[in-house]
């Protein structure tokens, strides 16, 4: 399966000890650990639901993946939208990347928690409503939906990014979904 993953600095890989963008090695990042699946990573650091989406249409159009992964929305709480202005936002950038024989997987990021990035209740207490928001999205849009609020993600002390066994976590639910949907338990 070719899969395509938009995201951000999670998905890219980011490891926050090195405070300059550099990413934690491929072993550890979960967009390298999804098995047999061939997977182009999208991820961008401070990336946020996208309001100009002709670069991720392009990474579409010239990679033709069999499924689109989004997990966006984290950079978007952080930078003080709620919950409705982020699916507001997600609903236009869906409405743009989807099209026939295009499936799309919509992943809930995990739970923020306090750390040196998250010190404010109202972002955390966004974050745990954005599961369920971006769930009924995904309903009213004929997406697949995971909530990896729901997997408990091992994150770093900034409260935002995973922790390397978050990354490994995160490889094994998406895995382990991803196995469900084509029937194939054998990773179980």
């Amino acid at each position: 399966m070719k899969i395509l993953c938009i995201g951000d600095s999670n998905t890219y890989g980011y490891d926050p000890r090195s405070y300059i963008g550099s990413r934690y090695p491929e072993e550890v990042r979960w967009t390298d650990r999804l098995g047999d699946c061939e997977v182009i990573n999208c991820g961008l650091n401070g990336m946020t639901v996208p309001r100009n989406h002709l670069r991720s249409v392009g990474q579409i159009r010239a990679n033709d993946p069999d499924l689109v992964i989004v997990m966006l929305g984290t950079n978007d709480l952080l930078s003080g939208l709620n919950t409705e202005q982020i699916a507001e936002r997600m609903d236009g950038f869906l409405d743009s990347i989807s099209g026939p024989g295009k499936q799309i997987l919509l992943i809930s990021p995990p739970l923020l928690q306090y750390g040196e990035w998250v010190m404010d209740d109202d972002v955390v207490d966004e974050s745990q409503m954005l599961g369920e928001t971006l769930r009924e999205l995904a309903d009213r849009k004929n997406c697949l939906f995971a909530d990896a609020g729901e997997w408990d993600i091992g994150m770093t002390f900034d409260g935002v990014h995973f922790s390397p066994e978050g990354h490994e976590t995160f490889a094994r639910e998406l895995s382990a979904f991803l196995a469900g949907l084509s029937g194939d338990n054998s990773g179980e």
